[in-house]
């Protein structure tokens, strides 16, 4: 494959714990992908994202040859925010056109199926949104992991570090944390007050939970956690019982019987579960962004 090497085009989705690139041709041809942690704007500052980024060699090696960054991340909700993350991304693709949006757009423009639909995030974090096809409407949220972020990773690190805690958990789980992550009071409260990014420490729990979801003690947590979100996130837009609402990110998908039941219980119409965006933010940009750029 002959590759144009003068005129590449980067296509990033961020959460707060790792992000997605997609680099591709002018034409949307695919040519390679990376993974790097993530970032948001909230904690990181521009420095911190252009050393972060600097160190993955594949992607320095390409650097010079791109021309357009399309870059979705978590935080990037107003012009402050999207700014520190332009300015992350400038110092490594100086040459580069650089558009920075929040990561709800990367959802909808994931999810769209030609109809009007909620689309919702639970990754790290959590929001949700209403497109109608041409206009998002955004409920009061993102709010962050310490006032918000219901039913999202972070979310429910908090739920299941405060049962450890409080020695509300089985006996044996209680042991397998001790002994998987070393946990005791003094960690735990290290790790979430005094050391930075505790929102992505949080989310690292919920792999524990995922393995451990058969469990009532977890059963309930996921689906009182899930509920939550749908009530606060999903049933504030007028339209939610016309529409689907459809989730995106590995905390809905690792935990989607959770979401279903809580969601038919509320009479909410479940659409597509996506994993990780990426592939299909491709597709939307193949046929609606790149060629009208």
């Amino acid at each position: 494959m002959t590759l144009n090497l003068a005129k590449m085009i980067l296509l990033v989705d961020s959460g707060s714990t790792k992000s997605d690139w997609f680099l591709v041709e002018s034409n949307g041809t695919f040519v390679d992908s990376y993974k790097t942690r993530g970032f948001n704007p909230y904690f990181h500052t521009s420095k911190f994202i252009s050393t972060e980024i600097g160190k993955n060699k594949s992607i320095l090696g390409m650097a010079g040859h791109v021309t357009q960054i399309y870059y979705y991340g978590a935080g990037c909700s107003n012009d402050h925010f999207k700014e520190i993350v332009k300015l992350g991304l400038s110092e490594i693709f100086p040459e580069a056109t650089i558009l920075v949006e929040h990561d709800l757009m990367a959802a909808i423009y994931a999810a769209y199926e030609g109809q009007p639909c909620i689309s919702c995030i639970l990754g790290t974090g959590s929001n949700s949104a209403y497109f109608d096809g041409q206009h998002l409407t955004t409920m009061n949220s993102g709010l962050g992991y310490i006032l918000g972020d219901e039913g999202s990773g972070s979310y429910f690190g908090k739920k299941l570090l405060s049962a450890f805690l409080y020695n509300q958990l089985p006996a044996e789980i209680n042991a397998e944390l001790v002994a998987e992550f070393g946990l005791d009071r003094e960690t735990i409260i290290k790790n979430v007050y005094e050391k930075p990014g505790a929102n992505v420490y949080l989310a690292g729990f919920t792999r524990f939970i995922a393995k451990h979801q058969e469990l009532p003690v977890f059963q309930e947590m996921l689906y009182d956690g899930m509920k939550e979100f749908l009530k606060v996130h999903v049933c504030g837009f007028e339209q939610y019982k016309e529409v689907k609402t459809h989730f995106i990110g590995s905390i809905a998908f690792y935990f989607q019987i959770h979401i279903e039941k809580a969601a038919s219980d509320l009479g909410i119409t479940v659409g597509q579960i996506i994993k990780s965006p990426i592939q299909k933010l491709l597709e939307y940009h193949v046929k609606n962004v790149f060629h009208h750029a």
